[in-house]
């Protein structure tokens, strides 16, 4: 029998992936199959690295993924409702983001402080070739907001994650959620058309 082309089959069940719920991946994971991990992997792997593109842009992307999936490996047996997988996974994404941000925020700091004691060493950035590009516009605008406001933005606008799964995710009210949506998105359009962008 010819094998389906793109339909990846679990080993002894005879199930495409697809079919099979988070919820069922994640169990065999607690029983220790790697292969069902890997599965989940390939099933969030693009949408982390799109979140953590958004909010971190694209320095140490590939280390910052890696670190959700290995965060994810090592806290499964924590997670109480395997249903809840993938506002789990976003809420790891969201840390790491964090974390990444922090790091980020020092070394600009210590930086700063080596150009001031030697300015001979700053040099001027780079011109920016695709100021005029929609796509930079618009990761332009997403970086003049807050890591909190952005967030809100990257889930819901983005990536569409539920509000309700949004405030599960950072930990705040939905309320809070609409509210920060409100503002963030007021926020990019009026960045944006300073920009010349007809909205």
């Amino acid at each position: 029998m010819r094998e389906r082309p793109l339909v990846y089959l679990v080993p002894g069940v005879g199930v495409p992936t697809e079919d099979i719920s988070d919820s069922d991946l994640t169990e065999k994971c607690l029983q220790g199959d790697k292969q069902s991990f890997r599965q989940l992997y390939q099933r969030y792997h693009q949408r982390v690295r799109s979140t953590l593109y958004q909010l971190c842009g694209t320095s140490a992307i590939d280390d910052l993924v890696q670190e959700v999936f290995l965060r994810a490996w090592k806290g499964l047996p924590q997670l109480r409702q395997t249903a809840q997988f993938s506002t789990w996974l976003y809420r790891i994404t969201w840390n790491v983001a964090c974390d990444q941000r922090r790091q980020f925020a020092q070394q600009r700091n210590f930086n700063t402080k080596l150009e001031t004691q030697d300015p001979k060493q700053s040099q001027s950035p780079a011109p920016d070739l695709m100021q005029l590009h929609y796509q930079d516009l618009v990761r332009r605008a997403l970086e003049q907001l807050s890591l909190e406001h952005r967030a809100v933005i990257v889930l819901h606008d983005l990536e569409e994650v539920p509000q309700k799964e949004v405030a599960q995710i950072l930990g705040i009210p939905v309320g809070t959620v609409k509210s920060r949506l409100f503002h963030a998105r007021a926020a990019m359009r009026q960045f944006l058309q300073k920009q010349g962008v007809q909205l």
